[in-house]
């Protein structure tokens, strides 16, 4: 665990030092929420669970639970998903 921490941070030094944004160098996935109504994932792993009330995504370091009502999954394309309907919670699971 200590050298995949290690990795983190060097990958974290370079990212600042080069400029480069920290989600391309660390894999990290791109959030963006539209109000409660709308989720979109960038640099996402896939869809682990889909039911109307709840959406689990694999991300990189683990998966992102989207709670709520209505749920529905928009688009899915290999670097993007959104999700649309009540957003209640996103949560991060290691």
């Amino acid at each position: 665990m200590a050298w995949r921490e290690f990795k983190k941070r060097v990958k974290q030094q370079m990212s600042d030092l080069l400029e480069i944004p920290s989600d391309v160098v660390l894999d990290l996935p791109r959030i963006v929420l539209m109000g409660n109504l709308q989720a979109f994932i960038e640099n996402h792993r896939g869809i682990l669970e889909y039911t109307p009330e709840m959406v689990r995504i694999g991300i990189a370091d683990g998966e992102l639970e989207i709670a709520g009502d209505h749920l529905i999954l928009r688009n899915i394309l290999p670097d993007e998903i959104c999700v649309e309907g009540i957003i209640r919670t996103v949560t991060f699971r290691p």
